[in-house]
């Protein structure tokens, strides 16, 4: 296990950032896990090898005597390893003096209702919102409002428990079941936020700060459908590559919601609707961006959240010196996210062959196997695939994509037994 000069303390790193975890173990600093819960969330699973940590330290709600326990590892910087670990990391960094983002804006860099309520209070353009107390009070907002709605908890993470409304009585059914429900953390939700449906095309600007500079690492188009009673399911993600005018935009607006939310240090995963009336900020994420985005930006442009989020803590100097430095483009690279619309177990994917034939085809993810439970595709959490496509010609990309999802249906399913189809 690496042990040199300081450690670096991850709150709530699990198999999605283990790949940030081994970057600052590369370079021969020790990585202390500190878990936030007693108990691992089980969308998590329980294949983390603790083995891989020099120590795993679970709070119990004693702020000094966690800070005590990680203060004994000499750390270098204490850092989100996951959302659920965003306000335990900025307020054990600030009681050690390490560089932090601090508690004054903590909730708001978790609570999508505050969070959207503090970029306005900043001077920029946000969505229009409420923080709804009562079915009947979510219902008569959307009312008074008109038009389509969001309805989501005020913390979660993974589209979980989004839900799109296009009538009160919607609205109002929505509230009771996400206000009953536990989050893909396992902890009840607190809060229900009512937000206007965005028109226009969401993006993804991923982003490294050091000392309150920003950089943009890589940014994506998302591709969405509507499927199993899910408007605007996110099936695919696409690489924006450099000098198109959106990029640009969403990248100015994108460094101005951090400023605002007091973003200094870290990685950010900022979700940005590109509507007819400029960026409006969908949810921002102030952690490392999830579905393995980071190895497909590197794929793409050479550089990722990743190792700029080890420059901004170990080698700050060489963050600032570079963080204006041109972006490249490599290749084209597309995520696709398949979404299955029968639930069973699973005996085998008779398409994927097709797939991987593709000319863009770069790697596969699968995470529903022969013999497993396929569930019906509602979200982040239950994707049954992902699919890597990369290529020179941005062209080829789209086609490949474009093929992947016309393949994705009924027939791209085997099962052991009767599905149901939706």
């Amino acid at each position: 296990m690496p042990n040199s000069q300081g450690s670096i303390v991850m709150v709530d790193v699990y198999a999605p950032t283990m790949r940030l975890a081994r970057a600052f173990q590369q370079t021969c600093r020790s990585v202390v896990r500190v878990q936030s819960t007693p108990e691992v969330p089980p969308v998590y699973g329980s294949g983390l090898g603790l083995h891989d940590f020099a120590d795993n330290i679970v709070h119990h709600g004693d702020f000094e005597e966690t800070a005590k326990a990680v203060a004994a590892h000499d750390p270098l910087a204490v850092i989100t390893g996951g959302e659920l670990g965003v306000e335990l990391a900025d307020r054990i960094s600030e009681m050690l003096g390490l560089a932090s983002n601090g508690t004054r804006l903590s909730t708001a860099r978790r609570h999508k209702y505050t969070q959207i309520e503090t970029i306005k209070a900043a001077g920029l353009p946000g969505t229009r919102q409420h923080l709804a107390t009562s079915a009947r009070d979510a219902a008569d907002w959307h009312h008074t409002l008109g038009g389509r709605v969001v309805v989501k908890p005020v913390r979660s993470a993974g589209n979980d428990g989004v839900t799109f409304c296009a009538s009160p009585d919607e609205t109002a059914a929505a509230y009771e079941e996400i206000s009953a429900a536990t989050n893909i953390f396992s902890l009840r939700n607190e809060g229900v936020v009512v937000q206007e449906h965005l028109g226009g095309t969401e993006y993804v600007v991923n982003t490294v700060s050091c000392d309150g500079r920003h950089r943009a690492t890589d940014v994506w188009r998302y591709q969405k459908i509507s499927a199993n009673g899910v408007t605007d399911r996110i099936s695919a993600a696409v690489s924006v590559h450099d000098g198109t005018p959106e990029r640009a935009r969403l990248i100015e607006y994108g460094f101005e919601v951090l400023d605002a939310l007091e973003v200094r240090y870290g990685p950010a995963h900022l979700e940005i609707m590109l509507t007819s009336d400029g960026p409006r900020l969908v949810e921002a994420g102030i952690r490392l961006c999830g579905a393995d985005a980071a190895y497909f930006a590197h794929l793409a442009a050479g550089e990722s959240q990743i190792e700029r989020t080890v420059d901004a803590y170990l080698r700050p100097d060489r963050f600032l010196t570079t963080v204006r430095e041109p972006h490249r483009t490599e290749r084209h690279v597309a995520m696709a996210y398949l979404t299955s619309p029968v639930t069973g177990i699973l005996a085998s994917y008779p398409l994927l062959p097709q797939v991987t034939a593709l000319e863009s085809f770069h790697n596969v993810h699968i995470a529903v196997r022969k013999g497993d439970r396929l569930p019906l595709t509602v979200n982040d959490t239950t994707e049954p695939m992902m699919i890597g496509l990369a290529h020179a010609s941005e062209h080829i990309v789209i086609r490949d994509l474009n093929t992947v999802q016309y393949l994705d249906g009924v027939g791209f399913y085997a099962l052991e037994e009767t599905g149901d189809t939706a």
